[in-house]
């Protein structure tokens, strides 16, 4: 770290508890700011993320990371077993991969957020995959493995196929690519969990077809805005409910070329 004053973001306490029903602790908040700080320090090098002005950065990282899990927060909050709206069926220690993780959104705010789940941080970029690796250990998150590969390869490596309660993909390709993506890495009744701005009905109905043969229905498609500058989002939330086909995924290139 260089003597450089770097911005503080905003404590936003307020609006974490009234969005998310949830709110940092004091570590949790510092450890945001580290990361800010080691994002900001390391785009001079690897051009992480256009995103550096500290609201905008709270707002559409932090926040948004953690809205996509927002019900699996309010449970550990309320020190309850998942409610039965709740997407996340598991009250026990969940485990979370994050395909094309880039700068470690949105698994590095869910490692911090829950302290008792496992991320694995996957990218198929080397350097980015080392700058994960030093904020990991700057940061103290213990919770945090990375990986570096090919969602296509690690998906058919058996010791990553069918291995994750939870899988988290954001900006990456399509709906359909980030379903082929997400779906051979869950266990059976295990969460996809992808991110979006807009969507439709009309993609929905796209998406179901693909989702089958997969081995998963969707269980939710959510709306929401996003708390300060009043943008649109999605989160679809994917259920695994059989086994993925042994040749999904496809091979490097092939879901993006030839989208199911």
């Amino acid at each position: 770290m260089n003597n450089l004053k770097l911005p503080s973001l905003p404590d936003m306490a307020n609006i974490w508890q009234e969005t998310l029903h949830w709110t940092p602790t004091v570590q949790q908040q510092a450890q945001f700011q580290q990361l800010y700080e080691f994002i900001l320090e390391g785009n001079s090098q690897l051009n992480l993320t256009r995103i550096t002005d500290p609201q905008e950065f709270w707002e559409k990282h932090l926040w948004d990371s953690l809205r996509g899990i927002a019900t699996l927060l309010k449970d550990e909050t309320m020190g309850e077993e998942m409610t039965s709206s709740s997407p996340f069926s598991s009250s026990s220690p969940l485990s979370f991969i994050d395909i094309g993780t880039g700068a470690g959104f949105p698994g590095i705010p869910v490692a911090i957020a829950v302290a008792n789940c496992t991320v694995t941080l996957l990218d198929s970029t080397r350097k980015k995959i080392a700058f994960l690796e030093q904020t990991r250990t700057a940061l103290n998150l213990t919770n945090v493995k990375t990986l570096t590969g090919r969602a296509e390869e690690v998906g058919q490596q058996r010791q990553h196929r069918q291995t994750y309660d939870v899988v988290l993909i954001r900006a990456v390709g399509t709906a359909s690519v980030c379903a082929e993506y997400a779906l051979p890495l869950l266990k059976q009744g295990g969460l996809a969990v992808i991110y979006r701005g807009n969507w439709t009905e009309e993609e929905t109905k796209i998406l179901e077809n693909v989702v089958n043969q997969l081995g998963g229905v969707i269980e939710l498609v959510e709306k929401f805005t996003t708390p300060l500058s009043g943008s649109i989002r999605h989160c679809l939330y994917l259920r695994k409910v059989a086994v993925t086909p042994v040749h999904f995924p496809r091979p490097v290139g092939v879901p993006t070329q030839k989208p199911l």
